[in-house]
């Protein structure tokens, strides 16, 4: 086995996973043939900036991450493996969804990036929804776009290009303006028949915006739209060197299309069939839904996104998720090392995840927001984070966890009950992201909170360098089949099922009556609590 797979290392037979997330650059290396067998792993913390009244990151930093990364990951190789290697079978990109980059005729970048955590967009979605009949969320790229279009920023008439973090790092990589459907339905929405932006909406915002962009068609500053399995085109030799700084990578590896995390986390936890779901966990927190049938209404809690082969997909996006919960972790890892008796941050996270499965199932009357950010879902367009109790509440360490806990799925169940109250049907969730590592809790509160069964596989750790990993590996299967016995083409969802997840371990929770009456009863008190936090947001 292990000489197979330093084979599979030396000979490039391999696809290479790099994801940008909120907190962590992460690159995974697997077996192209074997996508389920992670070869290598290297990662690079990074964190982003509130500047001007906007959070974004300095593109420098998206290089420096990337190298820095990408070299972790080699020098993992080398010590499992005893390769170091300079070729690889197939390359994918993933990164954080929506947000604003915009460039100019010479691919200058024209203004700071804008991150999806951004709320000062309101005017500009606002005037969307209505116009499109369709939600249009604020970090959706159009709704940044028209922003800036609305605000009459100096940048606007130098605009040439548009895009998202993966499809700038893929572009320059590359040199291909392209998305993974996935990723570009965050930009503009996506005509679920032709898996390409909707044509109609193209012509109502051309109407919108005429005579104030510095083109006839919005179209033309979107990069192109690209299924899963699509060629993407190959690192070119500029690319490689910004992306390996010893020089050693060699040009010309073919890439798949970029896709935002949303889809790779799809991909991770094998929920792009109708009727799955999983929810990702991060500093921001989202579930997916993939639909088998078109909503009823439009719900400003719901964006409609798309799987990475374009299928229609339910998306609940809370801009907080675990921050305020790490932030809480590394206080009492703090205590633990004052005390003279430090612990590592994982076996920190153990012992309070622990400890709250001792506490009252409705958290005791505790109640805690995680919002460090605005949350649309909410009513909320900046974030105050706060623990709140009442003078007749049980103060215990227990409680305190489980309402921490809780409060990471606050605004998720909020935006989820209006998919309960649609009739949405859904067979299976699936989990992922760091807060599911200590294995049945986050897992177990999050079935209360969804009335749900949750799963988590044996992957969930790897997260979305592993998911684009797959994809990278799937556009090589589809590359390789045979073009005129193009109809055995394997759809996405029959190859996870069948190449990558068929082994793999899956531990199921089920929703525990009392956690589901517990988190409902938490949940009443959250909504009503929301009216100190907008307080909050007033006061200070």
């Amino acid at each position: 086995m292990a000489d197979a797979a330093a084979r599979a290392v030396r000979e490039g037979r391999t696809a290479l996973g790099i994801e940008l997330g909120s907190t962590r650059i992460k690159a995974c290396l697997v077996d192209a043939d074997d996508p389920a067998t992670v070869l290598a792993v290297g990662s690079h913390a990074w964190e982003n900036r509130f500047e001007g009244g906007l959070w974004t990151y300095a593109l420098d930093d998206v290089w420096s991450g990337l190298q820095a990364a990408y070299a972790d990951l080699i020098a993992d190789a080398q010590q499992r493996h005893g390769v170091t290697p300079d070729t690889f079978g197939v390359i994918g990109v993933s990164a954080m969804m929506h947000g604003y980059l915009a460039f100019d005729e010479a691919g200058e970048l024209l203004a700071p990036f804008r991150t999806w955590r951004n709320t000062n967009t309101g005017a500009a979605a606002a005037e969307l929804t209505e116009a499109f009949g369709v939600n249009i969320p604020l970090r959706w790229s159009i709704a940044h776009l028209h922003q800036v279009v609305l605000d009459g920023e100096a940048h606007v008439p130098g605009l040439r290009f548009v895009t998202t973090l993966a499809g700038y790092v893929h572009w320059k990589l590359t040199g291909e303006k392209v998305l993974g459907v996935g990723d570009a339905s965050g930009m503009f929405p996506i005509d679920p028949t032709t898996h390409d932006y909707d044509a109609d909406l193209l012509a109502r915002y051309d109407a919108l915006a005429a005579g104030r962009l510095p083109v006839a068609h919005v179209a033309d500053l979107l990069p192109e739209s690209l299924v899963a399995g699509a060629s993407a085109g190959v690192l070119t030799a500029e690319g490689a060197a910004l992306l390996d700084g010893s020089g050693a990578l060699r040009p010309g590896i073919p890439f798949c299309a970029p896709e935002g995390d949303a889809g790779t986390g799809m991909v991770a936890t094998n929920a792009v069939a109708p009727r799955t779901g999983n929810v990702s966990a991060g500093t921001s927190i989202f579930a997916m839904v993939v639909l088998e049938r078109p909503l009823a209404e439009v719900h400003h809690e719901l964006d409609l996104v798309t799987t990475p082969v374009g299928d229609t997909v339910a998306m609940v996006h809370c801009n907080n998720g675990a921050s305020e919960l790490a932030a809480w972790t590394g206080m009492f890892a703090r205590f633990a090392e004052a005390s003279g008796t430090p612990l590592s941050d994982d076996a920190v996270y153990e012992t309070l995840f622990r400890e709250a499965l001792d506490g009252e199932a409705d958290g005791g009357g505790l109640l805690a927001y995680n919002h460090l950010a605005g949350e649309p879902i909410a009513g909320l367009t900046e974030g105050r984070p706060l623990f709140v109790r009442t003078p007749d509440s049980r103060l215990t360490l227990a409680n305190a966890m489980r309402a921490q806990l809780y409060g990471v799925f606050g605004t998720l169940a909020l935006g989820m009950s209006v998919l309960d109250e649609e009739g949405v049907g859904l067979d299976r969730m699936f989990a992922h992201g760091g807060m599911f590592r200590t294995a049945g809790v986050a897992q177990r509160f999050l079935a209360g909170a969804l009335g749900a069964p949750v799963s988590v596989g044996d992957t969930a750790s790897e997260g979305g360098a592993w998911g684009i990993a797959v994809l990278a590996a799937y556009a090589r299967s589809v590359a390789e089949t045979d073009a005129s016995a193009a109809a055995s083409v394997i759809p996405l969802a029959a190859y996870l099922d069948e190449r990558v997840f068929a082994g793999a371990a899956v531990a199921t929770a089920e929703p525990d009556p009392a956690d589901v009456a517990g988190f409902a009863a938490y949940l009443d008190r959250y909504r009503a609590g929301l009216a100190v936090e907008a307080a909050a947001v007033s006061a200070l």
